[in-house]
């Protein structure tokens, strides 16, 4: 009767719940993505102004649900000091966002390097990915097929697991 009872209570109240990590170096664009995701999915929430949003220390958790599905997603600092943690949160994670910023120049070696690394990670094995060319609303942004460029080094890390790169421009939304 309790497995009866218990499973009529997971179906009716219980969701789905997926975990989203944010990464990416910092100053790229991950808070204010987040922030634009919390605004599109929970029509109630306010936010931070786009223009007080400082650099992540530690993390950041945005909720949404959509169609009965609940997606968690931690935006993880990018300062140097901080990536270490990251793979702290690569065991619970179902899916990954890396952004990179498509104005940032002398970094783009780096952004890959990072990024490298990441998929790397076993735990990360089979998460599908999405890479986010940030900023393209600027007019000194790279290309989408010069950052690909940039980042032909990281190709054989992203395996079979679905991959998506798209750009984008986190403040415009």
């Amino acid at each position: 009767m309790f497995t009866l009872l218990s499973g009529l209570w997971r179906y009716m109240f219980q969701k789905e719940e997926y975990y989203i990590l944010i990464l990416g170096l910092d100053n790229v664009g991950k808070t204010t993505l987040l922030e634009q995701i919390k605004r599109k999915f929970n029509s109630d929430y306010r936010g931070i102004p786009f223009e007080k949003i400082t650099n992540t220390v530690g993390l950041n958790i945005g909720k949404i649900e959509v169609s009965g599905v609940r997606l968690l997603f931690w935006d993880l600092g990018g300062h140097e000091d901080l990536q270490s943690l990251w793979d702290k949160y690569y065991e619970e994670c179902h899916g990954l966002i890396y952004i990179v910023d498509s104005v940032d120049k002398q970094r783009l070696d780096v952004a890959s390097a990072v990024f490298s690394h990441v998929l790397q990670s076993s735990d990360l094995q089979n998460v599908p990915l999405l890479v986010l060319f940030n900023k393209q609303d600027s007019q000194n942004a790279l290309s989408v097929e010069d950052i690909k460029d940039a980042f032909k080094d990281v190709t054989p890390y992203i395996g079979r697991r679905d991959c998506t790169v798209q750009p984008v421009s986190a403040l415009e939304g």
